[in-house]
């Protein structure tokens, strides 16, 4: 819990300490009291006396010290109804057991109990007298100054820097602290504070409770206020830490006391007003919290979820403002509003205390019940050192009572007790003086007539396994309080530069690459075959695109290919049916068949480029392509070699037409195509083509084709075709001088021109196509230079037979004039 170090204070309570012993240590075993002091609020005496250090007051008059003179006493102000309480329920657990025969029958527990004003030094001297006694003594003790401590056990102090002091003090004489609300975790190291132990849980506990909390409603973005001390330093800085796991960010932290100038609180006020966060978790005391709240209602500041730690969150109403100095005539003139006759403060206008005013009606801090699990702490607190005795004087019907007890043995006792109270709460201490961390979690809700209700809206259990450690039974409506709203599916969180990583953009998932998830950090890139959908947040599988036949661009392929087809038959059923004739038989006839025939297979290849690859397809379509234009510009290169050699035969004395007969076509035609053959089995056999599934040519499509297995072999296909072509152009380009009527050289040459000239500039078209588009444009490539060998061929003398028969004779064949 909270409290502030008023250094001139504890420096002159550690000076009185030295100087106390500086003079021990002259008068050797002669003690002497160096002052006298105040006698406890609240006493009883007892055969064992148990001491109590509460702030019965919250507050003291500031003054400056001349260092000149003895400082006076502090005078303490603003009576806290909360802490009285804490002292009530102190005596109340102490009667109970003095009037109890089960528990150290024969005994009685006397207390001793000093108001600590929230002062440390008025703590720390507090806590002194508490260990060595308070007796009056107006001459040199001639008493050892290592007597026994006055009381075995001291319950308090409410704050934590208080209890770190005391525990400081009185740790060297192993005197058991025990604390109903001191909460640092800081106090749970043994080594520093050896007698220190708790009934209430650290905040290593509930730190993490209220970061699970506000994670659960999925607040994000949040503000935080802690008190400047040890509890709220501490406090914080582990919520802080598991926020960050957690993934909550801190919009601000800021630390204050309530003692601090004006100026610094207003600080804070702007502080709040200049946030965007709409949730606030504040490790306070209950007394800061009465500043603040007092503050952000002077500002008109509202609409702010409160997310608060036990040093506050149980308490309805501020401390009522008094200056009594007896705190029992100071407790019952503020409790019913009265003054008696004998009050330095009364100003006769005031009802007068008659000390008979009934109880009954009274609505204040002091009949406020709900800070009753404070109250338990306490009744736990004295219980455990009542257990204690009861062990070590080995009560049974009676106790072994012979004197002063070892403190040093009461703290191990109390370190290994574990019993049940009377409601059935479990009573325990682990390795470090901590209970079990349990927390009730509470919801304020303020009912009509201004009273604020504590409704126990769930339970955090820190033994449980960490999914059900928190379990939250009201689901009602809580404000959003986020620096920036989830990421939907399909997006992806960038970090704002420059703030916290709960302040991020949402940017959408670049084409391909999904999340679906929200908040999610990256985009998944979708699988090859897959590519996401509009929306980005799932793979959908992507469209395999192929030259098919339903589509216009094959439908007017393939019927580009039947078309010539059809042409080529007809020719040659025109060429069969005037196989007699003179300009069929002029240039061998069986060779036009040879290269006809070879055409129609050309233009039927084509047909093996349309549909989806596959295995046989795609090792059809190439080979098929490269052996029938082989076949088909060996027959042109056979015929322009016949229109050469038929030539020289004309010339006085040739004979060599001898050489180049029939069988030597038919051998050099056999000849050329088996090497494309050879070519076409090397390529099959070492690395054909097979169906390939082109990822790269889209981003949202499948191009389904035939890779090429080995590109050698296809461009030595292309090569060879493409040397036939060149040699045959050229023989037919030397022949072109010779007699028009006989020579049809020149429309061979123009059809190799044609041939060459598409399968020139197929090369760059083909490389630069993408998917099936490229296929498209080896089929019009095939489909071009086929028809320009027809038409350039064939045509012309499908023309004389059919419209100019009487240019179709012996005669105009051998160019002769008429």
């Amino acid at each position: 819990m909270t409290s502030t170090q008023r250094w001139p204070e504890l420096g002159w309570a550690l000076l009185q300490l030295l100087l106390v012993a500086s003079l021990s240590q002259a008068d050797e075993l002669v003690c002497r009291q160096r002052e006298d002091l105040k006698n406890p609020q609240l006493s009883n005496d007892g055969d064992i006396i148990l001491g109590g250090i509460f702030s019965l007051h919250s507050s003291w008059k500031n003054r400056e010290d001349s260092y000149i003179y003895k400082p006076l006493p502090l005078e303490c102000t603003s009576l806290n109804f909360r802490e009285f309480q804490c002292a009530q329920a102190m005596i109340f657990a102490i009667e109970e057991i003095n009037n109890s025969t089960d528990l150290l029958p024969g005994i009685s527990l006397g207390y001793k109990i000093y108001d600590a004003c929230g002062s440390v030094a008025r703590s720390v001297r507090a806590a002194l007298a508490l260990a060595n006694g308070n007796e009056a003594v107006s001459i040199p003790s001639e008493e050892q100054c290592t007597k026994p401590a006055q009381v075995q056990a001291i319950i308090g102090e409410t704050t934590s820097s208080v209890s770190m002091a005391i525990t400081t003090v009185i740790g060297p004489f192993y005197i058991p602290l025990i604390s109903h609300f001191a909460t640092c975790a800081c106090l749970s190291d043994k080594t520093k504070y050896p007698s220190f132990l708790r009934t209430i849980p650290s905040d290593y506990y509930q730190s993490r409770a209220l970061a699970q909390l506000v994670k659960h409603f999925g607040w994000t973005w949040v503000g935080a206020i802690r008190t400047n001390d040890d509890y709220g330093n501490n406090g914080m800085a582990t919520f802080t830490e598991t926020a960050q796991q957690l993934g909550i960010c801190l919009e601000y932290s800021v630390p204050f006391f309530r003692t601090d100038p004006p100026d610094k609180i207003r600080k804070i006020i702007d502080i709040i007003k200049a946030s965007t966060s709409k949730v606030i978790v504040a490790f306070l005391s209950h007394m800061e919290m009465d500043v603040l709240i007092h503050e952000l209602s002077k500002n008109n500041l509202t609409g702010y979820q409160w997310v608060g730690s036990e040093g506050w969150v149980l308490h309805s109403q501020t401390p009522l403002n008094s200056s009594g100095h007896e705190i029992f005539t100071e407790f019952w003139e503020t409790l019913f509003s009265c003054k008696f006759k004998q009050s330095e403060s009364s100003t006769g206008n005031e009802r007068e205390c008659t000390g008979h005013e009934d109880l009954t009606g009274v609505q204040n801090g002091f009949t406020d019940m709900s800070l009753m699990p404070i109250f338990n702490n306490i009744y736990k607190a004295v219980y455990a050192v009542a257990h204690a005795l009861h062990s070590i004087l080995g009560c049974n019907q009676t106790c072994q009572y012979k004197g002063q007890l070892d403190p040093l043995t009461i703290l191990q006792e109390i370190k290994t007790i574990h019993f049940k109270t009377k409601e059935g709460d479990e009573v325990y201490f682990n390795q470090n003086g901590d209970p079990a961390a349990k927390y009730d979690i509470i919801n304020w809700q303020p009912t009509e007539n201004g009273i604020v209700d504590f409704v126990t809206v769930g339970l955090y259990d820190a033994s449980l396994p960490a999914d059900k450690q928190l379990k939250l039974q009201n689901n009602s409506l809580v404000p959003v309080s986020v620096c920036s709203e989830k990421c939907p599916p399909g997006t992806r969180k960038v970090l704002q530069k420059g703030k916290p990583v709960c302040c991020y953009d949402c940017i959408r998932c670049a084409e391909g690459e999904i999340s679906n998830t929200t908040d999610s950090i990256t985009c998944v890139r979708c699988q090859p075959e897959f590519w996401s959908n509009g929306r980005r947040d799932a793979c959908v599988k992507k469209e395999a695109e192929f030259l098919s036949y339903e589509e216009i661009m094959g439908v007017l392929l393939t019927a580009a290919s039947l078309f010539g087809t059809c042409m080529t038959v007809g020719v040659a059923v025109i060429f069969f049916r005037h196989r007699k004739s003179p300009i069929v038989r002029a240039n061998n006839s069986e060779l036009s068949f040879l290269l006809l025939f070879s055409l129609t297979l050309c233009f039927l290849c084509s047909l093996t480029f349309i549909g989806q690859p596959s295995d046989w397809s795609c090792m059809l379509r190439h080979t098929a392509f490269g052996i029938t234009f082989v076949l088909c510009i060996s027959c042109v290169l056979g015929k322009t070699m016949v229109v050469l050699m038929a030539f020289r035969a004309t010339l006085p004395g040739s004979n060599v037409m001898k050489w180049f007969g029939p069988v030597q076509q038919r051998l050099s035609v056999l000849a050329f195509t088996l090497i494309q053959v050879v070519i076409c089995v090397l390529w099959l056999s070492i690395s054909p083509p097979f169906p390939f599934k082109n990822f790269m040519g889209f981003k949202d499509k499948i191009i389904l084709e035939c890779a090429l297995g080995s590109a050698i072999g296809f461009w030595a296909v292309l090569g060879y075709i493409g040397l036939l072509a060149i040699l045959c152009f050229i023989l037919a380009f030397l022949a072109r001088t010779l007699p028009d009527n006989f020579n049809e050289a020149k429309f061979i040459t123009f059809s190799m021109l044609i041939f060459c000239a598409v399968w020139i500039t197929f090369i760059p078209a083909y490389v630069s196509s993408p998917g099936k588009f490229s296929v498209a444009v080896e089929i019009f490539a095939i489909l071009a230079s086929s028809f320009g060998l027809l038409i350039c061929i064939f045509i012309p003398k499908c023309y004389i037979i059919l419209l100019k028969p009487e240019k179709n004779t012996k005669k105009n064949m051998m160019g002769l004039k008429t």
